[in-house]
């Protein structure tokens, strides 16, 4: 009997030190966002425009000297049935407007009433308080714009928080 509980025991410990893997601070299915790749053709026709998205890695609490840590889903938006809309470039800021990463290479598609997303981790907390998305996107001139929220989330314990952000057009 002794010796199976020594088993279980080296189980245990053996599954939970083989757990440690390392997980992304930010993230998009690569899979998903290159069959969105698409090119532009001048002939398109297409506006173009900026929004800009207030983010939060973390918020106060309490005081200037305590955070806590958020989990935030950014939604790309497409709100026409109609037509597709482009997004060419979006672009994550930190509370000192340093760029931190650039999430597209080729502009992409979202198809129509289609939703795209990226999540910021909660242990990224490289954005700080004042982090922010740009948004650089290309419509058809009576398609409707497109909408851009962040949705940012923490739980700890029973407590948690929770509140969202809407993009503005800034060009």
């Amino acid at each position: 009997m002794k010796e199976m509980n020594k088993l279980y025991i080296f189980v245990f410990i053996f599954l939970l030190i083989s757990c440690n893997e390392e997980k992304e601070v930010s993230s998009i299915d690569p899979v998903n966002w290159a069959e969105r790749e698409t090119d532009i053709k001048p002939e398109d026709s297409l506006i173009s425009g900026k929004s800009y998205l207030s983010v939060y890695s973390e918020i106060y609490s309490l005081s200037e000297h305590k955070t806590h840590d958020l989990t935030a889903t950014i939604s790309m938006r497409n709100t026409s049935a109609d037509d597709s809309i482009y997004i060419t470039k979006a672009d994550y800021y930190n509370t000192k407007g340093d760029l931190l990463r650039s999430y597209l290479s080729h502009p992409i598609y979202i198809a129509p009433m289609e939703t795209v997303e990226i999540v910021k981790d909660e242990k990224d907390r490289e954005g700080g308080t004042g982090a922010n998305f740009l948004f650089y996107w290309r419509i058809h001139e009576l398609a409707n714009m497109p909408l851009f929220e962040g949705v940012m989330i923490s739980t700890s314990g029973q407590q948690g928080i929770s509140f969202s952000t809407q993009a503005v057009r800034i060009d």
